[in-house]
């Protein structure tokens, strides 16, 4: 394979983990969250997820909170790449999302200017967890067949839009506390045992679909929303993602398998907990090559 001249990147928030950063050539960029005082940035300040014990937090009352990144920590991560000559490929959560990349921004500017022969790209996978993941795992592709960033930038301008999640999840109070989703406020009132069905849209937000009773009907129609949504599905990997109910996930995989002939390659992904502050344990989604979002 050619040597690369440049480097990839992608952040804790698409569930990328150290092992799946070095099978596809990543550098992982560390967001962080803080619980009671202490700010946690992952696979720094612990080398493995726990996801049972971070989710059981949360089931027993704890809130967390999260926040973004400073300009120079963003320096920090870059420099190093971009001093030895190379240019950067960040493939990143929705921008949408977060405040975050206002301070990117910031360092990439300063960077340009001490490295005006060098540049970063980025592309937005206009999602969080499990839909980023997919997009970054599908570039990390690419890359280990030694495509170009102007090869792999032309391939998301067409193909991000094209990968859609559908997800519920179990307990609404830290999506309403968080404020990340459209039409929230139409589900609110009595809750007891409904579901929003979910989605993110080309806008990188999430999205409220419908209000669902019951986990059957929920599972149900998050695969009606699969098959009549899906394109060239059986090509791509299927990602279920789960916020510690690994059981609720088989469950839906097996629906799934039923409707296509048990061909779907399905891969099972806990959910980080950064993204997991906002919604909650016991969610399920699942993301997959679509015809659009």
């Amino acid at each position: 394979m050619k040597k690369m001249n440049y480097v990839l990147f992608t952040d804790t928030d698409t569930d990328a983990t150290p092992e799946f950063a070095g099978e596809y050539g990543y550098k992982l960029i560390s967001m962080p969250y803080t619980i009671g005082e202490k700010e946690i940035y992952p696979y720094q300040d612990f080398d493995k997820f726990e996801g049972h014990k971070f989710y059981d937090m949360l089931r027993n009352g704890e809130m967390p909170k999260t926040s973004g990144l400073s300009p120079i920590t963003y320096e920090n991560y870059f420099e190093p790449y971009l001093k030895e000559g190379k240019d950067i490929l960040y493939v990143h959560f929705s921008a949408a999302m977060s405040g975050t990349f206002s301070a990117m921004n910031l360092a990439l500017e300063s960077l340009k200017e001490k490295y005006p022969n060098n540049n970063v790209y980025t592309i937005d996978t206009k999602g969080i967890t499990i839909l980023s993941y997919n997009i970054v795992k599908q570039v990390g592709k690419l890359y280990k067949q030694g495509k170009t960033i102007e090869e792999i930038l032309s391939w998301a301008e067409t193909e991000v839009d094209k990968f859609a999640i559908y997800f519920f999840a179990n307990d609404l109070k830290f999506f309403k506390r968080s404020g990340r989703v459209k039409a929230f406020p139409a589900f609110m009132g009595n809750l007891l045992g409904i579901r929003p069905i979910m989605n993110m849209g080309v806008d990188g937000m999430m999205k409220a679909l419908e209000k669902t009773r019951g986990l059957k009907p929920t599972i149900d129609r998050i695969v009606n929303y699969v098959v009549t949504t899906q394109d060239d599905i059986l090509d791509y990997e299927v990602v279920i993602g789960h916020t510690d109910c690994l059981e609720v996930a088989k469950v839906l995989a097996e629906k799934l398998q039923a409707k296509f002939d048990n061909k779907l390659n399905i891969e099972f992904v806990m959910v980080n907990p950064t993204a997991g502050s906002h919604c909650g344990p016991d969610g399920v989604g699942v993301c997959f090559h679509a015809m659009g979002r």
